[in-house]
Order: C-alpha cells, then structure tokens, then sequence
C-alpha cells in the first residue's frame, strides 16, 4: 500500500483489512545509501517514537505524488514487463542501520589520547596502543586551534594533511567528508590526500585508452543500455562481478530485479569470478572460475580463437578501431613467439582450454554484453588496467555500440533519463557537473577526489608520502580526471616557493585506510612516524585509523541532523530529490562534522568566514535553488513533501543506447579518443611511456615486473601458494555496518570460533582446507611477508581451489599494530606496490597468501606475549566497544 493510507482514520483502515502499523510520532526521510557521494541512492524512511528510531524502512515514491505523474519508464520482452517498484529497494544493512546508530561503540564525547601532551613528550610510537580520557569540546577544539597555529607557524599551512574522502553517508551540506577544508582554506590550504579511482582502478588506467573518456573509465555515454540490453542482447558475460552485493551500499538491490527479469525473458548469464558469489549463485547459467586477477590470459585466448577462426567482426573493426594489425600480430605470436592460444592460458587463468574455446566460441555466436557493478576483484588487482583494456577490444571485435553488445554497469548507469529544467539536466552524465558551480556546497565533497590545492599526493600513495618522501607520480589520480592528466608528472612535497613542505599534522574525517586501501599494515608505521606531530579524527565510532588519533572528535550520524540529498544515479528506480529533516537528538556530546569545523573555527576567529553568515537551513535552501528545483516545486511545498520526485521524460526512449551513435556513424559521431576510434593501439601511451613493460601501447599478459611478483608461477609462490581474493563486503559498505549485531549472526558474515570470538570468515575450497588441516569453523591465519590477519574458516566448493576469499572492509582488532590483526581486515596484507609503474591506484585482489590454522595452543601463547590486546572489553553482538579503549568512563 502507499504511504498515503497511514494518513487515513483507523476505522477506515481496518475496513481496507490493511494491517495497522504503528509509525511512531513523526516520519523524516533520508537517503539510507552508504556511497557518500551526491548521487546518492537507496532512499528510505524513518519511524522515530519517545525520540528514537522505531525503524528504518523503504520509501514509497508515491507517498505524495501520483503515480502516473510520475510516467514509470517499462521494458518489455517476450511478454514480460518489468516496471518500477513503487517502493524503493535499500540493502540489508541500510534498512539496519539503526544498530549502528546505537552501536556500543559510539564516540560519546570528545577524548585525548593518554602519553600525548602537546606541551611536552607526544609520544608518537604509541600510537594505535595507547587508551583515551574524555575531555571537553572546549579543551579539545583549544587543543586543535593551538596545533594549527603551531603547525603553520613553524612549517606553514601546507604542513596540515586532510583526509576527507570516501564513502560514508549521503549528505549534502554537512558533510560526508572534507569539511575541514572549508576552514583550512581561509587560512592559506592544505595538503591534500586524492582519492584515487578506488574500485574503477583497471577502467581508469586501462579502459580510458581505449575508448577515451567516461566516469572513472567506465563506457559512456551509457543512456539506455539497460533498455538496449532487455530487448537485444542474447548473453551476459557478468565479469568479475556481483549484483547482488556491490550495489547494496550504492543503490539498493534494483539491480537484483532486472537481473532476476533478464533471466525471466531468456538471456543466458556465465560468471566469471573465482568465487561462486552472491549473484552467480542465484542468476548464474553457467559459472566460469578462474584464478584471481588472470582475466587477461583468458582474454587474449579468445582473441586467439576469434582471429584463427575468424569470428569477429573485420568490417567494425577496420572502420571503428586503430592498431588492431599489432594486437593481432602480439596474439598469433609474431611479436614474441608465443600463440596466445587457450592451451597457453589454461595453466595461467586455472580454466581448462575447452572451457576457453567454448566460451569464445559462443560470445561470438550470441549477441554479448559484458555487465558488472564497476569490476569488483577483476578490476583491483596488480596491472588491471590490461583485462581492462582487453575487455576494450573483445568488445570491439564484436562491433561495440551495435543492438545489444555493451558494456553495461548494471542498473548504474543506462537508465532512462528524467524531466529536464532550464536549469539542470537530471541525467547522470551531467547532474553532479551541473552541481559544481555552487562551490561552497560541492566543495568538500570534491576535496577528496578533485586536486584543488598546491600541494597533494594519491591515497595510495600516503605511506611513502609520510616515511620516504619525496615522491613523484604521474596523473593526480583523481577519479574524475581527463584522461590526458595520466601523462602529467607530479611531485611532494611542493616546490619550496609554492609554500612545499613535509606534513606534520593529520586532520581526518575518513578513518579507515588499514581497512580499505593497500598495505594496511605498513599504515600504522607511517601515523607513528615522529614528524606527524598532531593527529585529530572526528568520527562516530571508535574503529579502525581512530586508534592512531591523538585528539578525538565525537560526530553524530546523519539521523541526528537536518540535510538535503540528491538521488540522481540512473541506478535507482526514479531520480529524486530528499529533504532529511532531524530524526533524532545527537547521540552524547556528538555534533555534525560541520559543527565540530565551527567549533575549532570559532577558536580561530574565522567562524563568520565559514559560515559566510548563513545557517544550515540556509545552504539547505541554497543547495535547492541551485537544483533548479524552484522551477518544478515550491520550498514551502518541498518542506512540506520531504521529497521530490522527478518524472521520467515523455521521449526517454528516443535517447541512442550507449554507443550507437559511434556504431551507426564513426565518422559524425567520434569519440573522445585521439584518433576517434577505439584505441586498441594507444599512441599516447607509446609516446608518453616508451619504455614501461607494465603498461604497453597494446595491452599484453604480464607475468610479473618491478612492481608485483604476485604469480603463482613466481619464486614467492613457494612460500605463499594461495591467491587471496577480495571484494566488496555483502554485509557491510566498505568499513561501515560491521557492527550491526542482526547481520554478525549470517553465517558469511562472521564465524563464530571456539574462543567466542566472532572471526571474519575465510573462504577455502575442501581440497586446499584438507591439505592445511583445516575444518569448517577452525581459526585461520593468513599471511604473506607484509604481516598476517585471523579469520574463520567457511570450507565449501563456492571457491576455485588454491584460492582464498575474504570481503574487504573488516574493522581492525590488532594483536599487534602493523603485524597481525585479529579483525579479519584483509586489505591489511594486500601489496604496498600501486597498480603499475605509472598508475597510482590499489592493487587489493589477486596477491599471494599463505593460510594455516591457528591451534589453542598458539592462541594461548599470543594471550600471554599480548595480553592488553585480549583483555579489551568485546561483545560477539557489535564487536569491540568503546568501552574498551577509554580510562575513567563518566
């Protein structure tokens, strides 16, 4: 029923036979996805009764509008429809949230790490061991004025770091991150920490030489795939990815219904993926496991076959491609004398040569698109911008842009398009763009991934930064930069007339690199390093880098605070606007990350300068108007709904699906590349980087280089015989949700072992178990020479033998700082080295492991050796507590 029907009297609910739900005394909304970007997602609803959540649930879009208004796109096929629910579809852990608003482990008032005296020894190597007291926000905003001052005085402004990027709640004006920098910049900039194409890694610095531009490197423009693909498309090649999982944090489980429709309307699924994952198990007609991170062996096997068989399409290729004679000449084994042929993959990618030339066979045979929800594991791994670009040519040779072959980011993007404004476009291609010109509301969310300071360097790059600078890099890394900025170097510090200087204070809104980017471990070396003199977090939970933190800020949640948020990814069912009124009170002494800048802004008199003397409410009706909103609603009508809704357009199925344009007519309708064409041959690449093995004009199989020796054909392998794969959590979004008590019951989210511990589990096929003595339930170690993590063991066929499995995004627990980790936050053994030599992105699946299983008797030793670490206060239900890292609790 609608929303509309709790509006009626009881009697006349009860006559309707609907079931009386009890609401509570007010209904606010929000935008419950957990990307933390302004294209929001996954919308919802918040139940609040006596002042505290009652529940969080689905959004109904016609609460208060009208259903035909609002011009519901359709797909058909072979007499099926589907339609937009008229309700939207959050994650599991959205709709749960409120356990995470009233985890144990909140950050309940301000706190000073105990060893750290700013006006005497600081202590730095403690870091990540020492226990806090509560102090007030009076103490901890002089502390953090004072420190800033100091810190510029001595070094100048560009001595301060900001960490403000990544996923989190979706906010518009206070936050999710990067708030700082609208103080630091009144006070002369900052260094500034990029985020790089996290996830997009192989599309960004693969994928972008191939057919140019597009967001992170991903195929657009993409208007209607979707469409495209229900009508025309035989076969989904789901590559390296899961529907089921990645999107829930994103934008809900639409992308699970179409996938459950196009197999409803006959296109056949094949998984590619080491793991059988959440989707291939449920959607999949044929699972393929392959070893992590050799999708490029397979790839270029089916090049072998296509070209000897001659399946592809030469005509598409002459007139749409350049370089095409080089790639086949590398393929059939001119270049270097090896024949890329199935039998020369086989023993690389772990696919038995049949499979191979099965599968070639019949992507050429049925019309293909190759679907993902940006890449997963197949796309993070060390050189991943070559099964990248490969996918690229395949693509290519099967006349890209043609009915029903794609590339399609299922449900993201290749929706159809809604109503327009004169003033705002609401596609996806274009509506956070058309955002960018109301700086002061854009502006910290752009900090972390749009380089706007003199001084910057790429997350992935922080370790070096801090420990061994300086350092070069080529391309900022940016997650949205042209893809000419790659063949630009860059350097850190800053030249010295530009105000360059080494950084020595940390301020951070982010708190989770140990747990979601490279080489965890090696992170606790560099916050203990003795030049980071000063390092201030303001979070909501007490989790993960906030260990490290020297003064502690308490940050209320987005349910405790007033904010507007925009829903515009075409991955949603309709494009919507949310205005998220207060739920609830700030859980303690807690305040928005906005507050908490004006707190310390007060301290340095520039509290006018930031506010620029407008309240929230004001930037929450100034983010409004330039929406473009007040042409299609009232504010005082929009106050009143919550929410607007923005119709489909009348003519959305005129819109051309993806490429076809560039299909129909190369010539009128070029794309963003060099020659126009697609790039199979990348002059920029040769001239930019003539002698790099890595990355080559064509892309290639690379075994090993400089950069990764993560090949189970490599010496190390003798040593660490296991492939660990990585993906995005299913119960958590990233760092975030891993608390929530309901979901830490699902068998694959938490193992619980033999000491009551709940472990992150691994997955291991029986074979590779039963060689380790490892049973269902057992403790496991997994390690390398970067350090080691504990996890429980699941043993089940859902994995390819010789490979492990672990969801990124644990919390840390550590034993021992920067060594092991009791948490299961696998990204804290993943390699240090980046993507390739000029490609400053994560390389976190597809690396050498070894696993064993931890016996009572070492578990006992490390008791004794570490008992602080054991001694902690820890509930199975949310995991650690706040509790256990705070002295002198009031």
């Amino acid at each position: 029923m609608s929303l509309v029907s709790f509006n009626l009297k009881l009697t006349e609910v009860e006559q309707q036979g609907v079931l009386i739900v009890d609401i509570g005394e007010k209904t606010v909304l929000r935008t419950i996805g957990l990307s933390g970007v302004i294209t929001g997602g996954a919308e919802g609803a918040v139940d609040v009764k006596n002042g505290k959540i009652l529940r969080i649930r689905p959004l109904h879009y016609d609460w208060k509008y009208d259903r035909k208004a609002l011009n519901p796109w359709k797909f058909q096929k072979n007499g099926k429809t589907l339609e937009p629910n008229w309700k939207s579809l959050p994650g599991p852990y959205s709709l749960a949230y409120k356990k995470r608003i009233y985890s144990p482990n909140r950050i309940k008032y301000p706190l000073k790490r105990v060893g750290w005296d700013p006006d005497g020894e600081r202590n730095p190597q403690n870091r990540g061991k020492s226990k806090y007291r509560r102090i007030s926000w009076d103490e901890a905003t002089d502390i953090i004025a004072s420190e800033i001052k100091r810190i510029h005085a001595k070094y100048g402004p560009l001595a301060v770091l900001t960490q403000g990027d990544g996923h989190g709640e979706c906010k518009l004006v206070q936050g999710p991150h990067g708030l700082p920098g609208l103080l630091l910049e009144k006070m002369g900039g900052w260094t500034q920490q990029i985020r790089n194409a996290d996830s997009w890694e192989g599309w960004y610095y693969g994928a972008m030489h191939v057919w140019g531009t597009g967001l992170c490197g991903h195929l657009m423009p993409a208007a209607n795939v979707v469409k495209d693909v229900t009508e025309n498309c035989e076969m989904l090649l789901v590559w390296g990815g899961d529907p089921e999982t990645t999107p829930w944090g994103f934008r809900g489980q639409f992308a699970s219904r179409l996938s459950y429709f196009w197999s409803e309307i006959g296109i056949k699924q094949v998984y590619i993926c080491p793991e059988l994952n959440y989707g291939a198990a449920v959607h999949a007609d044929k699972w393929i496991p392959i070893l992590p991170n050799t999708d490029a062996a397979m790839q270029l096997a089916i090049a072998y076959i296509w070209i000897t068989e001659r399946r592809y399409d030469k005509d598409y290729i002459g007139t749409h491609t350049v370089g095409f004679d080089k790639f086949a000449e590398y393929v059939l084994g001119k270049e270097d004398g090896i024949r890329k042929t199935p039998e020369w993959a086989s023993p690389k990618c772990g696919v038995p040569e049949w499979t191979i030339k099965a599968l070639a066979r019949e992507f050429a045979a049925r019309v293909t698109t190759i679907g993902h929800y940006f890449g997963g594991g197949y796309i993070r791994g060390p050189f991943s911008h070559e099964p990248a670009r490969l996918e690229g040519v395949l693509l290519a040779m099967r006349g890209l842009g043609k009915p029903g072959v794609h590339q399609c980011i299922i449900t993201n993007f290749g929706m159809p398009r809604s109503i327009q404004s004169k003033s705002v476009r609401y596609t996806w291609q274009n509506f956070a763009s058309d955002l960018m010109f109301k700086d002061r509301i854009l502006k910290p969310q752009a900090a972390g991934c749009r380089a706007s300071q003199k001084q910057f360097f790429p997350k992935t790059l922080f370790k070096e930064a801090i420990l061994n600078p300086p350092v070069t890099f080529w391309g900022k890394s940016e997650n949205m930069a042209p893809v000419e900025d790659q063949f630009n170097k860059y350097s850190y510090p800053a030249p010295k007339e530009e105000g360059g200087t080494e950084v020595h204070m940390i301020w951070t809104d982010n708190p989770c690199l140990t747990t979601c980017w490279n080489e965890g471990h090696k992170l606790a070396e560099a916050y203990r390093s003795p030049k980071i003199e000063f390092i201030v977090t303001q979070h909501p939970w007490l989790e993960n880098d906030t260990m490290f933190a020297d003064v502690i800020l308490p940050i209320s949640t987005l349910y405790e605070m007033d904010d507007i948020m925009t829903n515009s990814s075409q991955g949603i069912q309709f494009q919507n606007v949310i205005l998220q009124r207060q739920a609830i009170k700030p859980v303690g002494e807690s305040k928005s990350d906005y507050e908490a800048v004006l707190e310390v802004a007060k301290k340095l008199g520039k509290y006018e300068e930031v506010t620029e003397g407008n309240s929230v409410e004001d930037w929450i009706k100034f983010a409004f108007e330039g929406l473009g909103l007040p042409e299609l609603i009232s504010w005082e009508d929009f106050k009143d709904k919550q929410y607007y809704v923005f119709p489909v357009a009348e003519d959305w199925e005129n819109d051309p699906p993806g490429l076809r344009r560039f299909y129909e007519d190369p010539e009128k309708y070029p794309l963003k590349t060099p020659s126009g064409k697609l790039e199979i041959y990348s002059e920029r690449l040769a001239k930019n980087f003539p002698d790099d093995k890595e990355r080559q004009p064509i892309p290639k199989w690379v075994e090993k280089s400089k950069t990764h020796d993560e090949r189970i054909s490599g010496q190390r392998a003798e040593k660490y015989p296991l492939l660990m794969m990585s993906n995005h959590g299913r119960w958590r979004m990233h760092a975030q949700c891993d608390d929530i008590s309901w979901t830490r019951e699902i068998r694959t989210c938490k193992v619980k072992a033999w000491d009551g511990y709940m472990y992150e589990p691994l997955w291991i096929h029986p074979s590779t178990a039963n060689a380790r003595g490892i049973i269902n339930g057992d403790i496991v170690k997994a390690y390398n020479e970067r350090g080691a993590v504990l996890g429980g063991a699941i043993v089940w066929e859902r994995i390819k033998p010789g490979v492990v499995y672990m969801d990124h995004g644990s919390r840390c627990d550590w034993i021992v700082p920067g060594e092991l980790d009791r948490g299961g936050a696998v990204n804290l053994i993943s390699p240090n080295g980046i993507v390739s030599e000029h490609c400053p992105g994560m390389a976190t699946s597809g690396y050498l492991v070894e696993v064993e299983k931890v016996s009572m008797a070492q578990m006992e030793e490390w008791k004794k050796q570490y008992p602080e670490a054991f001694a902690r206060e820890y509930d199975p239900a949310s995991g650690l507590r706040f509790n256990a890292w705070v002295e002198g609790r009031t």
